[in-house]
């Protein structure tokens, strides 16, 4: 149910999916992965181009994972790159506080922006007209975008099949954060009334389960209302889970001391949860294991 103009380059964790639209002898992308994933990127990139030459490199938003890999690209393609409207400052900066790098224990290389995109903006992509649409909650200046005549949404991690990403807003005590949640529904409520048949998420495969996407996402989203101590435990899971994913490994014993040099962690459990490290490490990798997402062997933590 895509266009011919456009490929989903669908990824594994760590890195969100790369779009790519192809239009003549170019071609133009939305999010680049992970940077550990960049070398990979840029071959996946050089096979789905074909020859065409990518001239524009757009981010649904400024999270690790979708602009991780944007330097590798930009030097590899020399394209220009456009960063949603509200993140260009701590991008220009290279804040790693605000861009959520150093608190999570994450890596991006530095890269520079050409151009910034807003809600409400128009984009051709593919031979289409895409809607940028503001989608906080994730990230408060996250964008999908959306072509109505196709009826197609790039969602970014606004909307999964299961879910939706981390609302970190909520747990940072950022100025914004006690509205993260309520920014998160505000999002939702958008998404549900536009008309969609095929959703591309920023991770995961593209979809038509719409009404049944929407269906979870609200219910996880009214779960994390009535009990923010949830979302923080989900949102500690998901960081452990993504630093495991990175490092493959990691000694048991040592969890406790890999939990306190994150920031992250930290904060949320003094303002959530009250646990030692110890306490911390313990149900974390408990957790984990129980579900399958984390192994031990040896004593090893070893990502799934």
């Amino acid at each position: 149910m895509l266009p011919d103009t456009l490929l989903v380059l669908e990824r594994g964790w760590l890195s969100a999916n790369n779009i790519v639209f192809l239009e003549g002898e170019q071609a133009a992308l939305i999010d680049s992965g992970y940077v550990t994933h960049a070398e990979q990127t840029v071959a996946l990139l050089r096979q789905a181009l074909a020859g065409r030459r990518l001239t524009r490199l757009l981010n649904t938003h400024s999270h690790s994972d979708h602009i991780g890999g944007n330097a590798a690209v930009v030097a590899a393609f020399a394209c220009r790159v456009i960063v949603p409207r509200g993140s260009d400052a701590m991008i220009a900066e290279w804040d790693e506080e605000a861009l959520l790098l150093s608190p999570l224990g994450q890596s991006a290389a530095r890269f520079r922006h050409d151009a910034t995109i807003a809600a409400g903006d128009d984009v051709e992509l593919g031979g289409l007209n895409w809607r940028a649409i503001a989608v906080p909650g994730h990230d408060m200046d996250a964008l999908a975008f959306h072509n109505p005549e196709r009826r197609l949404l790039i969602a970014g991690d606004a909307l999964w099949r299961n879910g939706f990403g981390v609302i970190f807003s909520e747990l940072l005590g950022h100025p914004e954060g006690a509205g993260g949640l309520k920014a998160a529904r505000e999002t939702l409520d958008v998404l549900a009334r536009l008309p969609v048949d095929v959703v591309i998420p920023g991770h995961g495969s593209p979809f038509v389960e719409v009404d049944d996407a929407l269906e979870r996402a609200y219910r996880r989203l009214a779960m994390f209302e009535n009990d923010v101590e949830l979302l923080a435990r989900h949102a500690l899971k998901v960081i452990l889970a993504f630093a495991l994913l990175e490092r493959r490994q990691l000694p048991r014993a040592d969890l406790p001391a890999f939990l306190a040099g994150l920031r992250f962690c930290q904060s949320v459990n003094s303002r959530y949860l009250n646990h030692s490290n110890e306490q911390l490490a313990h149900w974390l990798a408990r957790d984990l294991l129980r579900v399958g997402t984390l192994r031990c062997q040896d004593g090893l933590l070893l990502a799934a």
